[in-house]
This record gives structure tokens, C-alpha cells and sequence, in this order.
């Protein structure tokens, strides 16, 4: 069964909340792609819908919305790619990425809020966090 941390960005408040889903909510992502649109009942926020803008496996190898698939590619990336700094002015370097599907391999994914509903996502989540930090089991 998939499990996934999903990190909420909010772009109205600048804040970003990890939500652990398993089970049936983590099923709401498999096989969706960066940048669909996902409701946000899966990690707690009814009435909001998010996008999803990326994500990593645990080996910690970034989604890239160009490649297609869940599987891992090779791309050839340069100064003007995201997550790439090279050391000299043209240095090109083969990275390996996961593509922009949602999969089984998926640990983290990163979505932002595109629609607000009528609670605010603190309100919202305040049960949840309270609850992830007294588990230590």
C-alpha cells in the first residue's frame, strides 16, 4: 500500500504543511502527473483543490515534468535546467530523475493550493499536526 508525505504549499501565506496519507488518500494520487489537479480531502483541506508541482523518491531523485512516466530516466541538464548548478560557464551533466507520474516509488510529493475553500487550512489541520507530533510509536 502507497504511503506519501505530501508538502501543502499555501501561496497566499508563504507556509507549507507535511501531511503524512496512506491508504485510500494516497490512492487519489497514484497515476496523476505534475501540474493535474487534485481535491485536497485526500490530505485534510475539503473544500480546496491542489496541483500538484513535483515530488522525490526516497532515494531522494526529483520528479521532472518533462520526462513522461513514474519510471527513472537520464537527462542531459545544463545551467538553465532546476537543480542544477554547474561549477563551469556550459557544463552540461547527466542527472538521473523520476518522470512526472505518480507512483509506487513516490515518497514526497509537493503540491500548492489552487483554490481556497471556506476554512482556513490552519483550522483545518490543527487537529492533524497536534497528532503527528505527540506519535512516537
Amino acid at each position: 500500500m502507497a504511503t506519501f508525505q505530501v508538502v501543502v504549499g499555501d501561496p497566499d501565506t508563504g507556509t507549507s504543511h507535511g501531511i503524512e496519507v496512506d491508504e485510500q488518500d494516497a490512492n487519489r494520487f497514484l497515476g496523476r502527473s505534475v501540474g493535474e489537479e487534485v481535491d485536497g480531502a485526500a490530505v485534510g483541506l475539503s473544500g480546496y483543490t491542489l496541483e500538484i508541482t513535483g515530488g522525490s523518491d526516497a532515494a531522494g531523485r526529483p520528479m521532472r515534468a518533462d520526462v513522461a512516466g513514474p519510471a527513472l530516466s537520464e537527462v542531459l541538464l545544463d545551467e538553465r535546467s532546476t537543480g542544477y548548478r554547474p561549477d563551469r560557464e556550459g557544463e552540461r551533466r547527466r542527472v538521473t530523475v523520476r518522470g512526472r507520474e505518480v507512483g509506487d516509488e513516490t515518497v514526497q510529493i509537493n503540491a500548492t493550493i489552487v483554490e481556497h475553500g471556506d476554512e482556513s487550512v490552519e483550522d483545518l489541520l490543527s487537529g492533524d499536526d497536534e497528532d503527528d507530533g505527540d506519535d512516537d510509536e
